[in-house]
């Protein structure tokens, strides 16, 4: 899972960062789906299991955005359903 996530050509990373200021993200290439608090790791772990949102990554890369919300649910308590 050491795979490298791609820079998506449909995104702004700046975006990311001025919306929701320096904190970890998800997916911190693009800075997608952060996960600094409570909330945020429940819309990131909702969001990263649509298909839509899903479809724009490869399946290993998916795969490791999903680890780093399980990880940062673990860091704040978050339970969160498996698919």
């Amino acid at each position: 899972m050491s795979q490298k996530i791609h820079h998506r050509e449909d995104v702004k990373p700046e975006r990311g960062e001025h919306e929701y200021g320096d904190v970890e993200f998800a997916d911190p290439v693009n800075k997608k789906y952060p996960v600094d608090t409570p909330e945020h790791v429940r819309a990131a772990w909702s969001y990263i299991n649509h298909k839509d949102n899903a479809a724009k990554y490869s399946t290993e890369e998916v795969e490791k955005i999903k680890g780093h919300i399980k990880r940062a649910a673990k860091k704040h308590d978050v339970v969160i359903k498996e698919d």
